[in-house]
């Protein structure tokens, strides 16, 4: 994997939680930044690590998830440029709960926890945004709850595939990560997810190819049961 060394100022002036920062404010929150490149399918940390303050992705992707009793895993959240995580456990001054693994060549931005906890002592408006992104996290991990508790694997599938509310007949969805990590972040074994979508084309609401996917009858999929 290629690095080089960028510019951290400039990464972090462009993120929505450091928009509003002094030149003095980014050089001082720079100097306590950590520049990682991560190669993909390596680990960024492990469960049970301590965490020591809290990752923003600049490209890339992170996968954020557990093992199970059994050996498989269980993706919580998939996390990509422009988005952070690990805030929470930094707040508690706990270990991590999961794992972060990159799923592509990746650069992050670590942020050391004295940096921020000095940061929001002085800046009101850099713990609302703060305050902000945990707020929205929650609140998608209470959807994803709700969709494991009341959506059939098959509702949650088709429900993945209109979330971006496609035009209607014809539009196309790309996946940004593989079956089998999709199937983990919808809590259902890739053996299904892949039933599910041979189900839909053999029905001819939708095409497959690679990780183009085709949307060829927009009704019929908005009421598939399965």
């Amino acid at each position: 994997m290629t690095t080089k060394k960028i510019d951290r100022r400039v990464f972090l002036k462009r993120l929505p939680l450091f928009s509003d920062f002094a030149p003095s404010e980014l050089d001082e929150l720079a100097n306590r930044t950590t520049e990682l490149h991560v190669a993909r399918g390596v680990p960024v940390f492990h469960r049970g690590d301590p965490c020591q303050g809290f990752h923003i992705v600049i490209y890339g992707q992170v996968k954020l998830g557990f093992l199970s009793v059994e050996g498989g895993e269980k993706i919580v959240e998939i996390v990509g440029p422009g988005f952070s995580f690990g805030e929470a456990l930094m707040f508690m001054e706990k270990p991590y709960i999961l794992s972060a693994t990159a799923l592509a060549d990746s650069m992050l931005l670590h942020i050391s926890k004295e940096a921020v906890f000095s940061e929001l002592e002085r800046n009101p408006a850099f713990a609302r945004r703060m305050l902000a992104g945990m707020s929205r996290r929650l609140h998608g991990l209470i959807s994803d709850v709700e969709s494991y508790s009341l959506r059939s694997g098959s509702q949650r599938i088709v429900g993945y595939l209109l979330k971006d509310e496609p035009d209607g007949d014809g539009a196309q969805v790309t996946l940004t990560i593989s079956k089998k990590s999709l199937a983990s972040r919808l809590n259902l074994t890739p053996e299904y997810f892949s039933r599910v979508l041979r189900d839909l084309t053999a029905h001819g609401m939708i095409s497959v190819e690679g990780r183009s996917i085709t949307i060829h009858d927009i009704e019929r999929l908005r009421v598939y049961e399965g």
